[in-house]
């Protein structure tokens, strides 16, 4: 089985990076293989343009680059989303990501005056946030919370797409965070384990 990993953060050498690769590394160890997309490096542009808007109201074809996107994603057996939280959501880069591929037509069909059509229903999605605050931070405020029916719900329950896992690794200030990358290979080992039980 096949995944493919996006990762959104302008510095290669960033803990982002490092856990995109790592759960890389777990999905390898598991007899299975993984592709990277990693949007700063690649350029791609996250703003949702005039083109776009005529692609979303059916006036006009998929842009190439996105075109290019979904397919990459309609390859996959599982998306993962491998992100640092900024302001507690995900980066502008990754949500313009989503703004634009996630298309009317592709992701999900919502004629006007008709009823929603839920396209990706096939589709595994494993969400990856890394977050600099405490636990007690994020569930004192319910910021985790908040993000999960922003992101989990609002966005992928949309399109039909199935959340599998939602983790949030936290590193505060005066915690070591070398053990995330091993938590992070541990997600991708079992990313396709319920499929992979199933098929045996």
């Amino acid at each position: 089985m096949h995944a493919l990993i996006v990762v959104a953060h302008p510095d290669s050498k960033s803990l982002t990076h490092e856990i995109a690769a790592s759960v890389g590394e777990g999905v390898v160890a598991s007899g299975n293989s993984f592709e990277i997309a990693d949007l700063a490096a690649e350029g791609f542009d996250p703003r949702f343009n005039t083109a776009d808007i005529a692609t979303f109201q059916g006036q006009a074809p998929t842009a190439d680059d996105i075109a290019a996107e979904q397919a990459r994603i309609d390859r996959a057996d599982a998306l993962v989303l491998v992100y640092p939280v900024y302001w507690w959501s995900m980066p502008g880069l990754l949500k313009g990501w989503i703004d634009r591929v996630f298309m009317n037509g592709w992701a999900y069909d919502e004629p006007p005056g008709g009823k929603l059509t839920k396209k990706l229903q096939r589709l595994n999605v494993h969400l990856v946030a890394i977050g600099g605050a405490s636990q007690r931070t994020y569930a004192r405020h319910g910021y985790f919370g908040a993000m999960k029916t922003q992101i989990d719900h609002g966005i992928f329950d949309y399109c039909g797409a199935k959340v599998v896992t939602s983790e949030l690794l936290l590193f505060p200030e005066a915690q070591d965070h070398a053990q995330l990358p091993a938590e992070a290979r541990g997600i991708g080992n079992r990313l396709f384990l319920k499929q992979q039980r199933a098929a045996a």
